[in-house]
């Protein structure tokens, strides 16, 4: 089990505290914060695409293949009605040098990605109330 506290810290400031480690998040200004720091949703974004890239790298590394020129563009569409992501694209640039013979394998490691697979597979929520 994973735990994290989250603290609402003044303003739209909202800080998650994970194991030592402190993610801050703000509204941006047009949405009443300070824009000091990115928003929650901007943050999930983030984690698709930079956990793809951990398993990009991973393979890379793996293989001895440079990694460095390698960069993933990440776009999102919206269900216009639902105001929710209807699809998430990632494009990974592979520089013209990159192995032919690893571009599918390339793909299907970032495929790996654990934030991908959590939302694919549709986790159970439960929000709830208790006393300090």
């Amino acid at each position: 089990m994973i735990n994290m506290e989250v603290t609402l810290d003044g303003g739209k400031v909202i800080t998650a505290h994970l194991n030592g480690k402190t993610i801050k998040t703000d509204q941006s200004v047009r949405n009443g914060g300070g824009g000091t720091a990115p928003e929650p949703f901007e943050l999930f974004l983030a984690s698709i695409g930079t956990c793809a890239g951990i398993y990009v790298k991973s393979f890379c590394d793996q293989r001895e293949i440079p990694s460095e020129n390698i960069r993933i563009l990440q776009s999102v569409e919206f269900d216009p009605e639902k105001r929710v992501p209807s699809a998430i694209k990632l494009d990974i640039k592979l520089p013209v040098d990159f192995p032919d013979k690893y571009k599918t394998a390339v793909i299907n490691a970032a495929e790996l990605c654990l934030v991908k697979k959590t939302i694919n597979s549709g986790p159970l929520f439960e929000v709830f109330t208790s006393l300090i």
